[in-house]
Order: structure tokens, then C-alpha cells, then sequence
């Protein structure tokens, strides 16, 4: 069996703001000087009983509240970043949620200062190599949306790509066509949360609207053979959260997740973690989670680590140097196991 926390793999769909664990928030809290709503650590775990994508985002906006200096951002993302090396990650492509603390009178270069330094240091101290992604809120309108794109064009540091997020139902990506055309005419890729609790219709949006690189989620291309075998053919990576699925009610248990199906249709399908302080597991757990529920092989899950890293936006050079790790982790296991 892959040890899937030794094996090499890029973590493509995880949102920073989603890695806030308990502790931190707690900690942070303290620091400064911020009053919260639950007694102690464990209470607020507790809290985290979600029904849909709605009522996690209640809880999930909730926590950031406490987020108010660059070295909030910094500390939140540098305690990803060590928790992924520990799983085997090699490369993270991060999405940060700008508006969601605009809002709060946080300055854009606050937070993505506290981030892109974290992302630094993690390259130089922790050997992880990492790209942001700038998703918009698609339940505010399409004007917040431009007016954010539009101070990120001053702190474009380490942000390669769009992309959005937040309450799907109601929001189809039809709605952001403007700024993702102009996001694209400033060189920067697209992706895009589609198909999780909205319909296949806008997986179908996002690529043909917002012309994006990936599709963010997208288990529900499965209801749509016609989709499937649009992906398929056009090779289209969908980043897949699942134990993410599971706790915001998508599907019922991971044991019915159409992860596998997925990979059998010859899609290319990656394993990610989402928001992985609230849902139970980080994107190793998620590794494991679909080995034993779903009947994932050792090569099958090796497969899944070379489409990640295959479906990343990392520079040719980078992306030939992981996969070949992946290689010789395969062999080792393969030698391991056949000469005990």
C-alpha cells in the first residue's frame, strides 16, 4: 500500500483562509485582543457541523474575523505550509479570498504581504514551491469583483491565477465574464469553482464563459455524459475535495463519492483537501480516505500524484523534476515490496 503521505504530490484546490485551525484562531484572537464566541478550542470544533456549502460559510467567515494584521496572514499560512511538507507536498497552488477581508477594512497589501512572505520562507526553509490564486466571491456582484482585480494588479506578486469561489447556488460563472476577459487580457490564468452544488451547466460556463484552465470541484460533470467526454477528450484537470464533498453534504459518504468513476472515465481527476481545518482531514487524509473507501490502488493513487502535479501551473523544468520523484518513489515501493 503507498504510504500517501510519503508520496510526492501538488496540492492544487485549498483555500488558505481554510486551513485556520482552533488553536491558531484562538491564538491569534488573544494576540489581538478580539473576544470570541466559544469558550474554549473544543467548543468551537464542535461548532463545525455543517449541513450545506451555506452554513459552513457562516462559520468559515466567522473565523477570519480574527485575521487583522500581516503577521495573522503570515503565521496562518506558514502553518499550511508545514503541515503539507509533512503530507508530501511538494508544490501548493493557494487560493486567497481578497473581498472577504476587504470588507473588514483589511488592506489588500496587509494580507497579501503576510501570505506571499509565508510562501517565501516556505520555498527557502521548507523546500514547498507554491502560486496563489485570486478567487472573487460569486455572491457579491460582479462590480466588487473588477474593483478587487483592479487592486490586484498592484500586488501582483505570486498571483498567477483567478479564480471563484464562495456560494454556488444562484451564482453561475456567466456572471464574472467581464473580469475573467480582463484577467486574461492581463495574463493571468482562470479557474473556477463548478459543479459542486451547482449543476453541470456550469461546468459547461466555466469553460466555455471563462475559458478557464481547470475546474475547481466538477463531480457533478458525472450526471452529463456528454460533459464527461468533453473533459476527457480536452484533457481538463478537476480539482477534487473529497472529504470536503462528504461534510458539506454533496454526496452522503465517501464510499458513494464519484471520484473513482471519475478516474475510470479517464478524467483528470486530482485529490485536494479544500478547507481542510474544517473538514476533517488534509489532503493526505484525503489520499487515504479514497484507497479504503473507494478501492484505490497503490499505482492508481501514484496516477492521482502525477495528475497533480501534471494539471499544476508549475514551469515545465519544476514539473519534470516531480514527476520523476514520483517515479522513483514508485520503483523504491516496487523493489520494497518485492524484495522484503
Amino acid at each position: 500500500m503507498t504510504d500517501a503521505f510519503a508520496l510526492p504530490k501538488a496540492e492544487l484546490h485549498l483555500h488558505i483562509e481554510g486551513t485556520f485551525e482552533p488553536e491558531l484562531i484562538f491564538e491569534i484572537a488573544e494576540r489581538n485582543r478580539i473576544a470570541l464566541p466559544y469558550a474554549s478550542v473544543e467548543e468551537l470544533r464542535n461548532a463545525y457541523a455543517f449541513t450545506d456549502l451555506q452554513s459552513f460559510l457562516a462559520i468559515y467567515y466567522s473565523g477570519m474575523q480574527v485575521l487583522r494584521a500581516e503577521r495573522d496572514f503570515y503565521d496562518l499560512t506558514i502553518a499550511y505550509l508545514r503541515r503539507a511538507v509533512a503530507q508530501g507536498v511538494r508544490h501548493a497552488e493557494i487560493f486567497f479570498d481578497p473581498q472577504a477581508h476587504l470588507s473588514r477594512e483589511v488592506a489588500f497589501d496587509v494580507f497579501a504581504g503576510g501570505i506571499v512572505q509565508a510562501l517565501c520562507d516556505g520555498e527557502r526553509d521548507l523546500g514547498i514551491t507554491s502560486h496563489l490564486i485570486m478567487c472573487f466571491l460569486r455572491d457579491l456582484s460582479a462590480e466588487s469583483a473588477m474593483e478587487t482585480f483592479e487592486l490586484a494588479l498592484r500586488n501582483r506578486e505570486k498571483i498567477v491565477a483567478v479564480g471563484l469561489d464562495s456560494a454556488e447556488r444562484g451564482n453561475p460563472p456567466s456572471k464574472f465574464v467581464r473580469v475573467f476577459d480582463r484577467a486574461r487580457a492581463e495574463g493571468f490564468l482562470t479557474v473556477a469553482h463548478a459543479g459542486e452544488e451547482g449543476p453541470p451547466e456550469y461546468v459547461t460556463q466555466a469553460l466555455d464563459l471563462l475559458k478557464v484552465a481547470r475546474v475547481d470541484h466538477g463531480v457533478r460533470c458525472m450526471e452529463d455524459p456528454a460533459l464527461v467526454e468533453r473533459l476527457r477528450r480536452e484533457r481538463v484537470a478537476l480539482t477534487v475535495c473529497p472529504l470536503s464533498n462528504v461534510r458539506l453534504h454533496v454526496v452522503p459518504r465517501l464510499e458513494e463519492h464519484p471520484v473513482k468513476r471519475m478516474f475510470d472515465a479517464g478524467l483528470l481527476v486530482t485529490i485536494n483537501s479544500d478547507d481542510p481545518a474544517y473538514f476533517g482531514g488534509y489532503v493526505a487524509e484525503n489520499y487515504t480516505g479514497v484507497a479504503a473507501a473507494l478501492g484505490f490502488t497503490a499505482e492508481a493513487l501514484a496516477t492521482l500524484a502525477r495528475h497533480s502535479f501534471e494539471a499544476s501551473f508549475l514551469e515545465e523544468p519544476l514539473r519534470r523534476r516531480y514527476l520523476a520523484e514520483i517515479d522513483r518513489a514508485s520503483r523504491s515501493e516496487l523493489q520494497d515490496a518485492t524484495f522484503p
